[in-house]
């Protein structure tokens, strides 16, 4: 056996010195590093959560400022989860057009090989590695074509092939700074939604601390819902039962709700009754969720009916947010519907929501436009008589007037 390889082979089974166990230095470090890193993870989440336990307390028993927290806390969450499927969706064809633009490089590796190879015996060092560093490649091609390495039968051939690696270069960068944008949008998701789901909690609370009865009105629900043999039923026996609500939607109406939108009373936070006429609110609703339009009302169900609402697949956890100012008649499962809220938006509309994991508010409850109402699951949770198949979760919205549902296509504003 040659003495360097018998040399080589006795270092790498060297043993460690005389009376020594730990690891290397190397492996210490890095294991401290870590530790290090996880502590001070932890730090950031109990400060995070004592600065939100703060804040929660500074709101006291003021509900305008909690309403207002988390309106504008959902708007906030809401934003992010757009601009997050935007980059998705910008991604998608960077991605694709990085493995076409690969794969067309590859089926000229031959040739790409020739012109590197000639491109090393005139500057006299290793071709770099074109599919691991294309950048290193791209400078070559450029430095030997500037100083005129190349011959000239090869100088048009690199000049083609750089122009190419340079086009692949440049979306490998586009593509590394959408993913930043990415984590750096996905971390600030993180960090938002425990607060929105803190505040929502907080409101809750206080919602059942200023209802002693609603385990009993939840109960009323359910087995009204076991008795309605349909969503006008279960309406009209919601409404009838549910005094609070249906009272409150009349108030409000003898009162006389604006017919025009009112910018006071639409930032007002603390009020208790809709700041415009549903039937007024034509182009200002937002959609109650984000998430793309998969059936239209009045379109095909697939049943050889019509879509009677909406459907919307949206991403698994996204945040659904009231589109109006409403009572809730109804909050829980109902046949095919899945998990169920039931609106009431006054003058005799409703709106229906189907098809969330989980829902965030109590029946009878007053909320206002852009509330956090519920979310969506991993997966969709409605029947396929009321969503077309999907593999995403999917948000069903029903417009009714008078318990006929309608289009809600003129409701809805334009962004």
């Amino acid at each position: 056996m040659p003495a360097g390889l018998a040399q080589a082979q006795a270092q790498s089974i060297a043993l460690p010195p005389a009376g020594s166990s730990a690891p290397d230095a190397a492996a210490i470090k890095q294991r401290t590093e870590e530790l290090e890193a996880m502590r001070a993870r932890q730090k950031a989440a109990d400060e995070a959560a004592q600065n939100l336990k703060a804040e929660i307390a500074a709101l006291g028993q003021d509900r305008t400022r909690l309403n207002q927290q988390l309106i504008e806390i959902a708007a906030k969450v809401r934003g992010i989860e757009a601009s997050v499927a935007d980059t998705e969706n910008r991604l998608r064809p960077l991605d694709a057009r990085e493995q076409q633009m690969h794969a067309a490089l590859e089926s000229r590796r031959d040739e790409i090989a020739e012109v590197l190879a000639a491109l090393q015996r005139a500057g006299r060092r290793a071709p770099p590695a074109l599919f691991v560093r294309p950048e290193d490649a791209l400078q070559s091609l450029r430095t030997a074509i500037l100083l005129g390495a190349a011959v000239p039968e090869m100088r048009a051939r690199a000049k083609k092939i750089a122009g190419e690696i340079g086009d692949l270069v440049t979306v490998r960068k586009n593509i590394g700074e959408e993913r930043e944008r990415l984590k750096a949008d996905r971390d600030r998701l993180d960090a938002e939604q425990p607060r929105l789901a803190a505040l929502v909690q907080e409101r809750q609370t206080r919602e059942a601390e200023a209802a002693r009865d609603m385990d009993a009105e939840r109960q009323r629900a359910a087995n009204l819902a076991k008795q309605a043999d349909s969503l006008q039923s279960l309406i009209a026996k919601m409404e009838q039962d549910l005094k609070s609500a249906a009272e409150a939607a009349a108030a409000a109406e003898l009162r006389g709700t604006p017919q025009k939108p009112d910018p006071k009373a639409l930032k007002n936070p603390a009020r208790l009754s809709p700041a415009i006429a549903f039937a007024s609110a034509k182009k200002l609703l937002p959609l109650p969720v984000n998430g793309t339009r998969i059936r239209d009302f009045g379109g095909s169900d697939g049943n050889g009916g019509q879509e009677r609402g909406i459907s919307l697949a949206t991403k698994p956890g996204a945040q659904v947010t009231t589109p109006c100012d409403c009572w809730v008649v109804y909050a829980g499962p109902f046949r095919s519907y899945g998990q169920l809220l039931i609106l009431n938006a006054g003058g005799g509309y409703h709106v229906l929501l189907a098809g969330v994991e989980r829902i965030s508010v109590n029946i009878g409850q007053f909320v206002l436009t852009g509330e956090p109402v519920a979310t969506m699951g991993s997966q969709s949770r409605i029947a396929s008589i009321l969503a077309a198949p999907s593999s995403q979760p999917v948000l069903y919205i029903e417009f009714r007037k008078d318990g006929t549902p309608i289009d809600p296509g003129p409701w809805w504003a334009k962004s």
